[in-house]
């Protein structure tokens, strides 16, 4: 009874995972043709839709790794041989977890576009992987083993490392997108998912019904978040503006004019008045975005960086909002006029031909004794 209970769990994952695996490449495959030249004006921004295909790769991982264990189970195969599998799709499924987290906007600041601290993690968990391997040797754990089987328990460190990553990235991205039933959902998926993982250090039979239940359960759920987030994505690319459509002309002191077609704003003045900070901050972010190289187009938003909050942002665009009087559906919100680079970075979106500034204002600012790294900028765009 018992096999036949464990056969249905790993044909019901393995089917489950590649249909999951499927609709996120057919998502994938969406973006790229409806959305291409959206997304090739900002080449150099890690980009979510390949974030996509790294889900979609771990979901492939998760059906490849049933189908050997059901083939091996129902084939009295070596279980040496699911022990090697299962440490080899362990160290794969969590190589495309931690790349596909890479590209993810709400992932934690040190694992988000930051090429080097990623780099780390995959060393530490294929370091961790190889030690569970060494571990099952010495130990001669089985999957049959009763009692504390040492050979999980790096493995269960793995996962809440990977759980712990997971958790924070899916929670913000869906509070981000105003679907907070969701990211409370991602965060108890989760949990279920780290909870299925610990029987494995400990093989107690009367638990394995319940264990592949939560198992099954959770994974569905975990496929089913994925989808959300992959149609999610779909949406926002659809509300944020194009930026081939958006201009901005910095006539003069706190004076702007901006189109951005899809919000219904063509050619409109706005005046900052006293609001000087945000002009100033506003007019630095074009400066670089024009006038810089790629390295320096972005400014650090943080406590300590040239922009010391984010609140900054949010108060230009508000601001915009308000001169404008747009209304709730055509509101700009920070998406669409800055872009997140990572680790506390953002740039303009408005693309480089079409940024003016007036050659006055351009030069007065420049010539400000507090924008002396701005004359540089101007200085390399013009050689």
């Amino acid at each position: 009874m018992h096999n036949l209970q464990h056969e249905f769990y790993l044909l019901s994952e393995i089917f489950i995972s590649l249909i999951g695996a499927l609709l996120l490449l057919a998502i994938w495959s969406a973006v790229q043709r409806y959305f291409k030249n959206q997304l090739s004006h900002e080449i150099s921004i890690k980009r979510v839709d390949k974030g996509l295909i790294y889900l979609s790769l771990s979901l492939f991982v998760w059906c490849s790794s049933a189908t050997v264990t059901f083939i091996t189970s129902t084939t009295s195969g070596s279980e040496w041989m699911i022990l090697i599998s299962q440490n080899v799709f362990s160290i794969l499924n969590s190589l495309f977890l931690i790349l596909a987290l890479f590209y993810l906007d709400h992932a934690p600041s040190y694992l988000y576009n930051n090429e080097k601290n990623a780099k780390k993690i995959i060393y530490f968990l294929i370091g961790l992987s190889i030690l569970s391997y060494a571990l099952a040797i010495i130990f001669n754990d089985k999957t049959s083993t009763y009692g504390v089987r040492y050979s999980v328990i790096p493995d269960l460190l793995l996962s809440l490392l990977l759980s712990w990553l997971l958790a924070v990235s899916l929670f913000r991205t869906f509070v981000h997108r105003k679907m907070k039933l969701v990211s409370i959902g991602s965060l108890i998926v989760i949990s279920l998912i780290f909870i299925s993982q610990l029987p494995q250090a400990f093989h107690i039979e009367s638990l394995s019904f319940y264990n592949d239940l939560i198992k099954i359960v959770a994974k569905t759920g975990l496929i089913s978040i994925f989808l959300v987030l992959g149609a999610s994505w779909v949406i926002e690319l659809a509300q944020t503006p194009n930026v081939v459509t958006m201009k901005i002309h910095f006539t003069d002191w706190n004076q702007v004019t901006i189109s951005i077609p899809s919000k219904g704003i063509e050619n409109r003045q706005i005046e900052f008045g006293s609001k000087t900070t945000q002009f100033n901050n506003l007019l630095k972010f074009a400066i670089r975005r024009k006038c810089a190289q790629e390295k320096d187009m972005c400014i650090e938003v943080f406590a300590g960086g040239e922009i010391p909050s984010q609140t900054y942002l949010s108060r230009i665009i508000d601001n915009i909002n308000d001169i404008l009087d747009l209304k709730d559906d055509d509101k700009l919100n920070r998406n669409d006029l800055f872009t997140f680079i990572g680790q506390a970075k953002y740039r303009l979106r408005f693309i480089p031909k079409f940024i003016e500034i007036d050659a006055a204002l351009l030069n007065e600012f420049i010539h400000n004794v507090d924008n002396q790294e701005y004359m540089n900028f101007t200085s390399e765009s013009s050689k």
